[in-house]
């Protein structure tokens, strides 16, 4: 039962902030740029393409057709994922015309990982997880006007083809020595865990959705992460050999933390689009962290903000860094567009709360617990005294240690000085939750039970 009340919660989430995400994103005529292409050179999102000349007159010129595909690894799409989807809409809003692929065939396979195979998902797990990414990609595109979005599934042309036909049409037209120079393949084949035959030929299944969206949809563009780099040249290759026609790929840079690890599911560390997995406050703190050194090229990729407005930003990182102005905005343009204005107001409003310039009293119960939840936390019976309240949290590490920093007046709970080590945690606050508050900065939530 549980798990069901687990779905219905992300089909609400997605449902509630859907008619807000794309209403809230900029124009992307940004008067700084001739074009397009100039703008997300600008903004660092060509790590690699295809002709740079013929990308600059083709989004200059008439509407084109592009697409970017997301598999269903996992059930929702993350931060690097978010990259492609913002790409998406700024091309949108720039008038050309958007298809989001949803992998139901891909995703049944995954594109292989850098260090081991993958472990495959039932059919079953994969077809519900499309209907989550689904979802999530139609949060951010327009599917109005001449240039509407439209959602594919790649389930839909490979699963009437026979494997006999597939060899015959696609299979064909591929070179073993060429597969086995790309990167992903060759990086596997030089590891102990190898590659199997199912994951060498990912790159085939992706350069046939290229194939098959240039025929039906006269695409000529991809987008991808640079990492897949290989995967995206397999469908400008395929389109030029049976077609004989020119198509195009742009691989963006891959999103990673001040140490250069990648950000993603693959590495454990990935920041999920899906509330239910990454809460709102969660998402926005993250932004808020962001390293001075980072944020400008963060608000280059991930907002809509134009180039004046980030210029001026990157002014003010120069002279008053103590500020965090950058991320500040940062946090909550990425948070407006992900999460929607409403929760991105109510993390604002918590996290100010929590740092003494808000009343908790008046913070709605799901953001205020999931604010205390980011924080150290403990659950404690009802009458629980506050000494034994800042041991469970960890704010101290004895009740003697307790003891001393409530007697030297260093102890709050929800705002209040406490004064006496037997006061019980209140649980006042919505929710049943109090705040403790060891100095000006140290915090711990406390969650009341019974």
């Amino acid at each position: 039962m549980r798990a069901l009340q687990v779905d219905l919660r992300r089909a609400d989430n997605l449902t509630r902030v859907s008619e807000t995400v794309v209403s809230a994103t900029a124009p992307a005529n940004d008067p700084a740029f001739e074009n397009v292409w100039d703008e997300i050179v600008w903004r660092g999102l060509v790590h690699v393409s295809t002709d740079q000349n013929a990308l600059r007159a083709l989004l200059s010129g008439d509407p084109i057709t592009y697409y970017c595909g997301f598999d269903p690894t996992a059930p929702s799409l993350h931060l690097g994922n978010l990259v492609q989807l913002l790409l998406l809409r700024r091309l949108q809003l720039a008038g050309h015309r958007p298809l989001g692929l949803v992998g139901g065939s891909t995703g049944l396979i995954g594109d292989p990982r850098p260090t081991a195979e993958r472990t495959l998902n039932t059919k079953e797990t994969v077809a519900e997880w499309v209907g989550y990414l689904r979802a999530q990609v139609e949060r951010f595109l327009s599917f109005e006007g001449d240039n509407a979005a439209r959602i594919v599934n790649n389930l839909d042309w490979t699963a009437p083809l026979s494997a006999i036909d597939f060899l015959r049409e696609i299979g064909k037209h591929y070179r073993v020595g060429t597969m086995l120079k790309k990167d992903a393949v060759a990086s596997r084949l030089n590891s102990e865990a190898g590659i199997s035959y199912t994951e060498f030929s990912y790159q085939i299944l992706q350069g046939f959705d290229f194939l098959e969206l240039h025929r039906h949809y006269d695409c000529v563009l991809q987008t991808g992460g640079s990492d897949q780099w290989g995967n995206l040249t397999s469908g400008t290759h395929l389109i030029h050999r049976v077609e004989g026609a020119s198509a195009h790929a742009i691989g963006t840079p891959l999103i990673t933390n001040s140490d250069g690890t990648k950000f993603g599911k693959s590495e454990g560390n990935a920041i999920w689009l899906d509330p239910e997995m990454c809460s709102p406050y969660r998402f926005y703190q993250f932004w808020l962290n962001t390293d001075d050194g980072d944020v400008i090229s963060r608000l280059k990729v991930f907002t809509f903000l134009s180039r004046a407005e980030i210029e001026e930003y990157e002014a003010l990182v120069a002279a008053e860094p103590f500020r965090r102005a950058a991320q500040k905005r940062l946090a909550l343009e990425a948070t407006t567009f992900v999460h929607g204005p409403d929760a991105a107001a109510a993390v604002i409003a918590a996290s100010e709360a929590l740092f003494g310039q808000g009343d908790l009293a008046t913070l709605d119960e799901v953001t205020l617990r999931q604010a205390l939840e980011e924080l150290p936390n403990a659950s404690v019976p009802s009458g629980t005294p506050v000494l034994q309240a800042l041991v469970d949290t960890g704010l101290v590490a004895s009740l003697s240690e307790g003891r001393r920093a409530i007697a030297q007046g260093g102890v709050s709970m929800d705002g209040e000085r406490v004064q006496d080590e037997a006061t019980p945690v209140s649980g006042a606050l919505p929710g049943g939750v109090s705040v403790l508050r060891r100095g000006k900065k140290t915090l711990a939530g406390v969650f009341v039970t019974g």
